[in-house]
């Protein structure tokens, strides 16, 4: 699971991602709303932690601009202000829970399992792409029928792919998110692997489904809705 910390206290920003890094947790941080905006915008994520006071952009209208293109990501707000108007507020702007600072990392890790395990719920278990099927809860994978044996790495840039179906994902972006890695020194690693999962997804049907876009990076499509 991937999260984006927002927070310009650098210290509390280390130290929470350090403690969700220890549950398992891929945290990528920002130290303003701005940079926090951009990289939500650019990247994927399964939940987004904001503090409301930051410089450049503050959290609300970071979560509220964020709203308007990603209407399902977890968001949770933290702040030193915990009056009702404030809280109603956050939540009227797309907040989905709120905490006060100070806190226990362990509250948060509450907050943040609750939220996760929500949007499991509300997300399909099966992702369907033309002819392709993809059963998130099995990770079997099926194209006309016909079962497909992908490894581990394979199944996961496939579901990452189908996941954002129709939007191009860079490699950093696929290093990243299926390697949990940082893009400098597998520069190549993500054409090997798209190169094995065509063999397997694309070149024994007639319809390709995973496409090249040159100088920036793959995108799975359903030609006939493309």
């Amino acid at each position: 699971m991937r999260i984006l910390l927002v927070e310009d206290e650098q210290k509390v920003a280390r130290l929470i991602a350090q403690g969700l890094g220890k549950e398992g947790f891929e945290v990528d941080t920002a130290s303003d709303g701005q940079a926090g905006l951009q990289s939500a915008l650019g990247n994927a994520y399964d939940l987004l932690i904001v503090d409301l006071m930051l410089p450049k952009l503050t959290g609300s209208e970071l979560i509220k601009q964020l709203r308007k293109s990603n209407g399902d990501l977890p968001i949770v707000v933290l702040t030193a202000r915990d009056s009702l108007t404030d809280k109603l507020s956050n939540f009227e702007a797309g907040a989905d829970d709120y905490l006060t600072k100070p806190f226990a990392l362990a509250e948060l890790l509450v907050r943040i399992k609750a939220l996760l395990r929500r949007g499991a719920s509300n997300r399909s278990n099966i992702l369907r792409i033309a002819d392709l099927e993809i059963d998130r809860v099995a990770h079997q994978v099926k194209r006309q029928a016909t079962p497909i044996k992908l490894t581990s790495k394979e199944y996961g840039l496939l579901e990452y792919l189908a996941s954002n179906a129709g939007r191009v994902l860079s490699r950093s972006m696929i290093v990243e998110h299926v390697w949990d890695q940082s893009f400098e020194g597998f520069t190549n690693i993500v054409d090997v692997y798209v190169r094995q999962l065509r063999a397997k997804i694309d070149e024994p049907f007639e319809v390709r489904l995973i496409q090249t876009v040159r100088n920036v990076g793959y995108t799975l499509v359903d030609p006939a809705t493309a």
